[in-house]
């Protein structure tokens, strides 16, 4: 299996080089076989390749001042025989890797303000939080026996507090009712005052 490897040199080490190759293992350094950098807009040099994955590979870069040149972003290692340092590129066995921080990216959902649910404070979002109930929907759809288990687990602090309406709440901000949000939580207030 190949991986698409992008090696780039940055216009700060290309200087006044108008171009230049890249060696290295993958084509036994053969300068006869080089291949070709790109000049880009910014300066810089890249070069996009096919690689085997799950191999290492020493490279450098031969520019048009006759330079041979290091990437500054990655690792490098002695050559044994020479008094010269190689860049190294471990190329990854799977693409999987890629994917995983992708998915990380975009995935990563917006906390809703779960202080805007009546009954919930800072401390109780941060218990709601801890229990993986940080937007709207979420609260919604947790039971009141569970919201209760995670006040109970909390101590005596958080046992008065009573989420019977939370999810209801947290239904209505999800679902953008605002308005509808507000009147429910004015009739709880009422009916609190009025058992006073």
């Amino acid at each position: 299996m190949t991986v698409t490897v992008n090696f780039v040199l940055s216009a700060n080490i290309v200087q006044g080089a108008t171009d230049g190759v890249l060696l290295g293992e993958f084509n036994n350094w053969n300068k006869d076989t080089a291949i070709k950098l790109k000049k880009e807009n910014d300066g810089s040099l890249n070069a996009t390749l096919e690689l085997e994955a799950g191999v290492t590979y020493q490279y450098r870069y031969l520019l048009s001042d006759g330079r041979w040149v290091n990437d500054d972003r990655v690792d490098k290692c002695h050559a044994e025989d020479y008094q010269i340092e190689n860049c190294v590129i471990c190329v990854p066995r799977e693409t999987a890797v890629l994917k995983v921080e992708t998915k990380a990216k975009t995935t990563e959902k917006k906390k809703d303000d779960l202080t805007k649910i009546d009954g919930v404070g800072k401390k109780i979002v941060e218990l709601l939080v801890a229990a993986n109930i940080d937007t709207f929907s979420a609260l919604s759809n947790t039971t009141e026996k569970t919201l209760q288990t995670i006040l109970n687990a909390a101590g005596s602090r958080f046992k008065s507090y009573n989420p019977s309406l939370w999810a209801v709440q947290a239904k209505l901000a999800a679902d953008n009712k605002w308005d509808t949000l507000k009147e429910l939580n004015q009739n709880s207030k009422n009916k609190r005052q009025n058992k006073q």
